[in-house]
């Protein structure tokens, strides 16, 4: 089974372009209407939609490893730093995860990104 993931909106649109030119399921906030959505509402949503939740913003990781040490239920978070990583990179490491991880694996789990 292969993970849909869900653009937060402070993630480079080459990001988004480059994963669909390879086929990978992706939505942004901005295209589901979630602008400026506060940060516990777009994990939600993500869970809601059975999407893996891709940021770039520290304060939704901090959200999620709240929920983790919460035990509240979440569907995933992917992040990767902006200074940290380039675009290519990304991309690469995340249709790495929408091709061979499991929604199931991913849920209530954070990956750091570059790999």
């Amino acid at each position: 089974m292969t993970v849909a993931l869900y653009m937060d909106e402070h993630v480079h649109r080459a990001i988004t372009v480059g994963l669909r030119l390879r086929g990978v399921d992706v939505l942004t906030v901005q295209e589901d209407g979630r602008r400026n959505t506060p940060d516990p509402i777009l994990i939600d949503r993500a869970a809601e939609l059975g999407r893996v939740l891709f940021s770039q913003d520290d304060d939704m990781l901090v959200e999620a490893t709240r929920r983790q040490r919460a035990g509240v239920p979440f569907a995933g978070v992917v992040y990767a730093h902006q200074l940290q990583t380039t675009i290519g990179a990304c991309v690469r490491d995340l249709e790495l995860i929408a091709r061979v991880a499991d929604p199931v694996d991913m849920a209530d789990h954070v990956e750091y990104l570059p790999f």
